[in-house]
């Protein structure tokens, strides 16, 4: 079991919305050996989508709406991938994803640089002390100058960086890659489309015939650009980079499988095996005895042909073995854990065992939510996953009373995904639904997938808040008081709201009047998250 927990490395890959994150996962899986052959990313239309791609709205779309899990090995290693969406309207499963890895990769266009969503995912990643590895992508096509991009890491993002490799010329004539720490020169051919994994000469750079490979000028450029880097940059530090301190950077071109295989070499070598967890005031380590794990993601009706709903777990310590029995320590249930899946993409096997760092698919539980524990100890409870405030708000009604009973049921499922999150509006006495999500085009997945998965046609009317933080405690232990909501003066269109596990809110008309309501004195104390989560939720 220890041998097994130490050889995986379980990451996701975060990016900006077309910066190569899914052409990247699909020749990580290449080079994995878990794809025979690259598809094309460019041509969905003529081509099968991508192996991460699975739900129709994507195929509809072009785009990654849905995470997925992606096991595959690499060098005696097992790489457990978690792809998330890039597109920005999805990022609230994004987050939910970043709970679940030990490290993550986070990709970077060349010509582009640092973008919104890439800034906002890094903040997450450094929240949960996630190490990160830099991919900067596209060096295939004209690109900016990699010291600026080195850079722009450390003034925008505010961490540390190491090159550890540099490129060899840029757009038309990239070619190859220098490894910093080896001194050796990567020589890469193109391949068609980048189909294949890229014949690639190594030599050091003393070698006649490894630099008569390359433009003299671009080698030298290149030296001296490396003279600037030793002298200015941070030095490498496994340490730090562990600590998520400092991130190493890795130069190439996904499409055209260049520097691909040194980013998987990076990722078995300094991404960090599974971690320890947090249960409150007990700590969880890898490799305790005990099983343990968390659901950090559900999924209902990723086979059409069953309807079934599948409960994504990640592994914290322990050996996992089907059919074992295990407490849901939220309800104090028994459970035997039967009907357990290893996922790649949408096609599924069977998985008879696994360990920590591993995620498992858990099939037909209505009862597991987000946050889960599945433990054989049943006093223990995994440190719950943190809620993300909404930015879009909207009412959505069912069309027709023939169809409320396929929209209720449809639309509490959707609900336990945590696709979007509800809330009950208290107005005059009455308590008004409102669903709240990361982004509109959240609302979007939710109308189609009540349409085409549970038959129910609706109707979507907008809200007028923008913003919402949560009031902090717990009204059902007494620890918010309830004359002081009732007192409170809330801004000119401001709302009070309970979210699905009873923690109140205000919903806000825009952010600048949620912040300037947040800096006034008031009985209550706001946040932009929950700080707990009642052990009734």
């Amino acid at each position: 079991m220890h041998r097994e927990i130490r050889r995986r490395r379980t990451f996701a890959i975060i990016s900006h919305p077309d910066a190569g994150k899914t052409t990247l996962t699909e020749k990580l899986l290449l080079y994995g050996g878990a794809l025979g052959l690259a598809g094309s990313v460019t041509a969905r239309k003529n081509q099968r989508s991508t192996a991460s791609d699975w739900m129709e709205l994507e195929r509809q779309r072009g785009i990654s709406v849905s995470s997925t899990v992606l096991q595959f090995d690499f060098r005696d290693h097992v790489l457990n991938l978690l792809d998330t969406p890039g597109h920005k309207d999805f990022s609230e499963d994004t987050y939910r994803v970043l709970t679940a890895v030990d490290s993550a990769v986070m990709v970077i266009d060349a010509s582009k640089g640092i973008e919104a969503q890439t800034r906002k995912l890094f903040e997450v990643c450094r929240q949960s002390g996630v190490p990160i590895l830099t991919f900067i992508n596209k060096l295939d096509r004209p690109a900016r100058d990699p010291l600026e991009l080195m850079d722009e890491l450390e003034e925008v993002l505010g961490i540390s960086a190491f090159a550890a490799n540099w490129p060899i010329g840029s757009g038309a004539a990239f070619s190859g890659v220098l490894d910093r720490r080896s001194g050796l020169l990567h020589h890469f051919e193109r391949t068609p489309g980048g189909a294949f994994r890229a014949p690639v000469a190594v030599g050091s750079l003393e070698d006649p015939q490894v630099r008569a490979a390359f433009a003299p000028d671009v080698i030298d450029r290149a030296i001296g650009e490396l003279e600037l880097l030793d002298g200015a940059s941070a030095p490498f530090d496994p340490e730090r980079i562990l600590a998520g301190e400092l991130t190493p950077v890795y130069f190439g071109s996904a499409v055209r499988n260049f520097g691909v295989e040194l980013l998987l070499d990076a990722l078995v070598e300094l991404a960090p095996p599974p971690k320890a967890r947090r249960a409150g005031e007990r700590v969880v380590k890898p490799d305790d005895p005990g099983f343990s794990a968390f659901v950090f993601k559900i999924q209902a009706n990723m086979d059409p042909r069953h309807r079934d709903r599948l409960a994504f777990a990640r592994i914290c310590s322990g050996r996992f073995e089907r059919g074992m029995p295990v407490f849901h320590t939220r309800t104090g249930d028994r459970v035997r854990l039967t009907s357990s899946h290893r996922v790649f993409g949408r096609e599924r096997e069977t998985v008879d065992e696994a360990f920590a760092g591993d995620v498992v698919g858990i099939v037909g539980r209505s009862d597991f939510q987000i946050g889960d524990t599945l433990a054989e100890d049943a006093s223990l409870t995994i440190d719950r996953i943190p809620a993300f405030a909404p930015e879009h708000f909207a009412f959505l009604h069912g069309d027709g009373a023939a169809e409320q009973k396929r929209f209720s049921k449809g639309l509490t499922q959707l609900l336990q995904e945590g696709v979007v999150q509800s809330f009950l509006l208290e107005r005059s006495g009455q308590r008004i639904p409102v669903l709240g999500a990361v982004g509109p085009l959240q609302f979007d997945v939710v109308r189609h997938r009540l349409e085409s998965e549970y038959g129910a046609t609706t109707r979507l009317e907008q809200s007028p808040w923008s913003a919402m933080a949560w009031i902090e405690g717990d009204p059902l232990d007494g620890s918010v008081d309830r004359q002081a909501l009732d007192d409170l003066a809330l801004p000119t269109g401001a709302a009070l709201c309970r979210d699905r596990v009873g923690r109140y809110a205000i919903l806000f008309e825009g952010a600048w009047s949620r912040d300037f309501f947040m800096q006034r004195k008031s009985s209550v104390t706001l946040s932009s998250t929950p700080t707990r989560v009642p052990a009734h939720g």
